[in-house]
Order: structure tokens, then C-alpha cells, then sequence
């Protein structure tokens, strides 16, 4: 049991988070009053944010991108000429042996990457076998691992709230057919429960990689005859369990992972959603068949996903996407396959070409504002309590062009930062999240002890260059909201306030 630290009015974690709903009124006034306190000009709220890598509120476009997408617009420009363009770019990028394929999201993507590489064939006679993929329990899971029929049966209710089971308009979520999907604590990793929407939250700074890869490789020899891919996240910072990297700079658990799916001889499907083709993970590093991206999140493209993987695994990807050759021999297609609903249409493929472009020409446009957005978050984070700072760690990511603040170990000694859980970020109770709405900044992604900053939410100018005033605006509305709900929470030497 986590100790309260001195003076703290609460025994248990629960009454906390309690205490913190029956106040959520105060706090989102005093938030209000902290936007004026930090000096947050009027024209400015509800214009700027924390990221651009929420689906439901994009990054800005640059200049060159829109510029590419306005032109092409009124061109003549068949679509399997600039799938072709991406696949140059790519294998330019990562050698003959990769191809890519686009699509209109990255969640499409993993729906597609599961059905065709994961699931049993449907054709043939008798009734088809089932199949399982090995994925660990790690934060965002009801994406990468939310695709088959939780395995052991206590996690089949685990994203009961997320739409991923049966319930929301008659439908039946994600899960395949004849797919389940083993889920894998990682050793090392904590799952308390925390948030006003009490849940198990997933803490994954101090996950052991050696222990972790044994775990792994022990549950797939145990599901070995049904065995079919492993999968996991790609993001590569402590918060999500990959603060361990080997000397050529991959992440050292994605890297067993490969290995290990390699000795299985089954896909590795990896979702990278937020990160950046070429300057972030490397899929030959870590053995990756097959990475995903949400080109919108973080790499200046409009919406849309994008697959980049080893050939073999490509082919019969693309040709679900009708993108791999014509029935009549015609090696370029773009047609009406199984997959034709993911379809990212004509724009999204000339400013996917632009942005990747951008990237494998001038890299700077990526990390030049992430290197200053990261001073920025360490000047104004060092200004907080310093019990409270010390327990933080801030990580700088080239993969999600991403600043990481994560607060776990703030919990080592007693009660610490309020932490939310991913149910409280779909039921609004995550207050690093709403309360900051209530400033007129756009919220990061907050929850399970962990913040994700990113460049793009009015934040930089049309060529992608930060605009450091109003970054620093919305990094301070962070720090100040730290500090209001520490105060409410009765941690780190804040006085508590009386509900």
C-alpha cells in the first residue's frame, strides 16, 4: 500500500480521488483564475494546446503541405501514381527490402495489419481454427491489443468503457473473429487502480526488460500452437516502459520482441501512431514487420494512417487496399479491394507526399521545434515544488517529435501527483485534461502518470517553426494546474483546502 506522506487527511488512495470529484467545481475556478494569474492573452484561449496528436483535434497544416494539396486539387492525377511516390520515398528511405501502404487512419491500419496477418483463413472446408496474438500490457492497449478476445479471462471487461466490446449501438467493437489476444504483464511495471474513475492505470517507468522478455517468451511458449503475431506499442520513453535502449539507440524490449516473433516465425506488428517515419524507431532495428503511423499526430501530413513494413508482409496488405497490381497484370492499381473503406483519397496521398518529403529533406522542420519546446518545459517544470519536481522525469522523443512528462515515481514515498486513469480522460474526469480546458489551453494527452507534449496546436507558425510565447503559455497552464490539484490533493507541502 502506497503511504501517505505527513499531514495527509487520506489513508487510501480512493478517498484522494474522492476528495478531488467533490471539489472538481473549485478547481476548475481556480484554473479559470490561474489562465489570468499566468497572463494568458484573451485571443489566445481556445487556440492554442499541448499537442496536435489527439484524433479529435489535429495539428495545424505547414505552409508546404497545404501549398502541395491546394495545387494538386485542381491537377489530373491518378492515385496509383502517388501511392508509387510514397513506396520511392520509403525505400529510399529504408532500402528495397520495405514498402508502404497509405490509408485513411492508424487505427485503420491495425484493423487491417490483424485481419490479414493475424486471423484464421475463413475459406476451406470445416469449421476454422482460432488463432492468438502476444501482446504485453502496456498504456493505449485497447488500440494494439484491443483486436482479439482478451486472454486470461480476467481482462475481457478491461476496456468494457472504450468501446471495444459489444455495447455502444448494438455493434460489436473491434474484436476479430477467432482472434484472441494474451495479454502480458510486464515485470517491473505497477497496475494500481487511480483516478476518479477508480481503474488499474498502467506505470511502466521502471519495467525490467530482461525479466519482462522471459515473461513474454514463456506465455508464447505456453500459447505456442495458436500462436499468430505479437504486437505492441512503439512509443520509446520511459513512460511507456522503453526508457532502455541499446547502444545503436533501438529500444531494447521492442528488440526481443522482434526476436522473439521471428523464432516464432509470425508477424511483429508494432503501433506507432504518433511517431515519425525515418527519424524515429527503425523497423529493421528492432525486427518490426510491419509499423503503423497516424501521419496527422506528429508528422505535418493531413489525416490519414500509413503502414511501412518488410515486402512480404506488405504484399498481401497492399492487395487487401487493391493496391498491389491489377487481376490483369497491370503492376500499378489502385481498385476496389476487401479494404476499399480505408481508402485516404487523393488529398490526403499528395500532402502525405509532401510531408514525407519534408522529412527525409529537412528533418529540422521536426526536430528543431522539439529541441526548443523541450527547454521550455524543463525551464518552466523547475519551477514547481522541488519534492514534487524530483519525483518527475521529462524525456525528449525524435520518434513522437514528443516532450514526456512523467510523474510516477512522485508516488515512491507516499501520495503524490494525482494520477488519472484512461477511463477518466473518456469520462472527463481526468482534471490534467478538462481543467485545463477551463484555462483555454488544449489539453495533452494525460493519464496514467504520464503527459505527452507536441508541437502543432497553434504553437508554430505556417512553416512549422515554434512559436516559443505561446508554447510557454500552454506548458505554464500545465505547471499552475499541477499545483492547484496538489493543493486540493493535500500532497508535497500544499495546503489542503477544505471541501
Amino acid at each position: 500500500m502506497t503511504k501517505p506522506v505527513s499531514g495527509s487527511p487520506f489513508k487510501f488512495r480512493y478517498q484522494l480521488y474522492q476528495h478531488l470529484y467533490s471539489n472538481i467545481p473549485k478547481i476548475y475556478a481556480d484554473a479559470r483564475a490561474a489562465a489570468d494569474d499566468i497572463g494568458l492573452p484573451p485571443e489566445l484561449r481556445g487556440q492554442i494546446g499541448l499537442t496536435g496528436s489527439i484524433s479529435s483535434c489535429h495539428a495545424l497544416l505547414r505552409r508546404d503541405v497545404r501549398e502541395a494539396m491546394d495545387t494538386a486539387a485542381r491537377k489530373v492525377v491518378e492515385n496509383k501514381f502517388l501511392v508509387d511516390e510514397i513506396r520511392e520515398i520509403v525505400k529510399e528511405g529504408y532500402g528495397d527490402d520495405y514498402d508502404a501502404a497509405p490509408l485513411n487512419t492508424a487505427e485503420a491500419a491495425l484493423a487491417l495489419c490483424f485481419d490479414v496477418l493475424a486471423t484464421p483463413p475463413i475459406a476451406g472446408r470445416g469449421d476454422t481454427y482460432r488463432t492468438r496474438y502476444i501482446a504485453p500490457y502496456e498504456r493505449h492497449a485497447h488500440h494494439q491489443a484491443g483486436y482479439g478476445r482478451p486472454f486470461p479471462p480476467r481482462y475481457k471487461d478491461l476496456y468494457a468503457d472504450r468501446g471495444v466490446t459489444a455495447g455502444e449501438l448494438g455493434i460489436a467493437g473491434k474484436r476479430l473473429d477467432n482472434l484472441d489476444v494474451v495479454l502480458t504483464p510486464l515485470a517491473g511495471a505497477r497496475y494500481e487502480a487511480h483516478g476518479i474513475k477508480y481503474f488499474p492505470t498502467v506505470l511502466l517507468a521502471d519495467v525490467d526488460v530482461d525479466a519482462s522478455a522471459d515473461r513474454l517468451r514463456t506465455v508464447a511458449a505456453r500459447h505456442a500452437p495458436m500462436v499468430s503475431a505479437f504486437a505492441s506499442m512503439g512509443y520509446d520513453t520511459p513512460g511507456y516502459g522503453h526508457g532502455h535502449h541499446d547502444p545503436d539507440g533501438a529500444p531494447s524490449l521492442m528488440r526481443r520482441i522482434g526476436a522473439l516473433a521471428a523464432e516464432y516465425d509470425v508477424p511483429y506488428i508494432v503501433d506507432n501512431a504518433k511517431g515519425v517515419p525515418f527519424l524515429g524507431i527503425d523497423p529493421r532495428q528492432i525486427g518490426a514487420s510491419a509499423v503503423l503511423y497516424s501521419m496527422d499526430k506528429a508528422s505535418g501530413a493531413p489525416t490519414g494512417g500509413l503502414i511501412i513494413g518488410r515486402e512480404d508482409v506488405m504484399v498481401p496488405l497492399r492487395r487487401a487496399l487493391g493496391m498491389h497490381g491489377e487481376r490483369a497484370g497491370n503492376p500499378l492499381s489502385y481498385g476496389k479491394a476487401g479494404y476499399v473503406g480505408y481508402d485516404g483519397g487523393k488529398e490526403y496521398l499528395v500532402g502525405l507526399v509532401a510531408a514525407l518529403k519534408a522529412i527525409r529533406e529537412r528533418p529540422d522542420v521536426i526536430n528543431g521545434p522539439l529541441d526548443r519546446m523541450y527547454e521550455i518545459v524543463v525551464e518552466e517544470f523547475d519551477t514547481l515544488h522541488p519534492d514534487l519536481r524530483r519525483g518527475i522525469i521529462i524525456s525528449k522523443s525524435l520518434n513522437g517529435a514528443t516532450v514526456e512528462v512523467n510523474y510516477q515515481h512522485t508516488w515512491d514515498d507516499g501520495f503524490g501527483v494525482p494520477i488519472f486513469s484512461i477511463e477518466d480522460m473518456y469520462a472527463g474526469t481526468s482534471l490534467f485534461q478538462s481543467a485545463l480546458s477551463q484555462m483555454g489551453i488544449l489539453p495533452a494527452v494525460a493519464y496514467d502518470a504520464n503527459v505527452m507534449i507536441t508541437p502543432g496546436l497553434g504553437t508554430t507558425d505556417e512553416d512549422g517553426n515554434l512559436l516559443e510565447d505561446e508554447m510557454r503559455y500552454a506548458v505554464r497552464g500545465l505547471v499552475r494546474l499541477i499545483e492547484i490539484v496538489c493543493r486540493y490533493a493535500g500532497v508535497f507541502g500544499y495546503s489542503q483546502t477544505a471541501a
